[in-house]
């Protein structure tokens, strides 16, 4: 079988020891990958003197497909956030963050399974008309939707949810004020509805779906909205089940995909061989089912990889100190692996 080769990231802080907990469970489940090693984030900026270089996308735009650990931007100018750039240079117009319940997690809830799917380069992220006043007393952001990427992000959250089986999609808005954009975006959605009658489509507003999620979590299926919208929404769905170390995301356009741990890089433990690698891992595992399309054995291994970590969760002999055990990386990586 010909390798296939994927640009990975291993980003700052506990970035690496996480990445590297992935990738030996992706070479304990035959994935036969070879890896393009990268940089971006402060580590970028040290040795490269730039927190995203031109061999960083020359890498991605080869490979097609990246796994990334955290970055850290430093505060202050030039990048509003790396990740934000990577998103815009390569078009990767959706953002799908799914949450699923595993047994063994702390978590106020059970039989939670919800996708999240973010516009990824518009909004209030799109990063235009962003100013501050010269005496500091005001400062303006300006938001823009398109009709395009409004109908290019409905287009996927119907299509996933057909493609998986799932049942609603709950356009989110706050098309009663903000009428103009979010206005537009639940236009196009509803014309986008309509063309796949089998799914049931509910529309709701961005506080009431905030509330509901905390009080009904079991009323949601799929989530499409706008990008600043679903940024919020992502975290809140991942604190139903643990928090952000239980939630991965994948970052989808045209040609390329990027596929990472949504937390920070907590410099705090970096280094200490204790953090827990799941979100890195599901991360994994997403990529694994989007390149099924191209290989259908990476759909069994994802899920091979997916019942391992699930099992190892379960049996709870075996955890990082966040998940309620007392395991390192390593060990923890070592217990998902036998389980394999």
């Amino acid at each position: 079988m010909t390798q296939r080769s994927i640009t990975v990231i291993p980003g700052d802080g506990i970035g690496p020891s996480i990445v590297a907990a992935a990738i030996r469970i992706l070479d304990a489940a035959g994935c036969n990958f070879s890896y393009d090693y990268a940089d971006a984030g402060l580590v970028a900026l040290e040795k490269h003197g730039e927190l995203l270089p031109q061999g960083t996308l020359d890498s991605i735009a080869h490979n097609k497909i990246a796994l990334k650990g955290p970055l850290t931007t430093p505060i202050g100018g030039g990048f509003s956030s790396v990740n934000v750039a990577l998103r815009k240079y390569f078009n990767l117009y959706a953002n799908l963050r799914p949450v699923v319940s595993f047994e063994g997690t702390h978590s106020r809830y059970e039989n939670i399974d919800i996708i999240t799917i973010r516009e990824n380069t518009e909004g209030m992220y799109s990063g235009i008309g962003q100013t501050r006043a010269s005496d500091n007393n005001s400062g303006e952001a300006t938001s823009v939707i398109t009709r395009a990427g409004a109908e290019h992000i409905s287009e996927f959250a119907y299509q996933l949810a057909v493609k998986e089986g799932r049942k609603k999609v709950t356009i989110v808005h706050k098309a009663n004020i903000l009428k103009s954009t979010s206005g537009l975006f639940l236009d196009v959605a509803r014309e986008v509805a309509q063309r796949y009658p089998q799914i049931e489509t509910n529309e709701m507003i961005v506080d009431a779906v905030c509330m509901n999620l905390v009080m009904y979590p079991e009323r949601f299926d799929v989530i499409v909205t706008t990008n600043l919208f679903g940024d919020i929404i992502s975290d809140l769905c991942a604190g139903l089940v643990g928090g952000l170390g239980m939630a991965p995301g994948a970052n989808i356009g045209k040609d390329v995909a990027i596929f990472e741990a949504v937390h920070g890089s907590a410099p705090d433990i970096a280094g200490q061989n204790i953090a827990n690698p799941c979100s890195v891992i599901l991360a994994s595992i997403q990529m694994l089912e989007h390149l099924s399309g191209q290989d259908n054995s990476m759909q069994e291994k994802a899920e091979r990889i997916r019942n391992a970590m699930r099992n190892t969760i379960k049996q709870g002999h075996t955890l990082t100190r966040d998940l309620g055990g007392s395991a390192s990386t390593t060990e923890f990586t070592d217990a998902i692996i036998s389980n394999l």
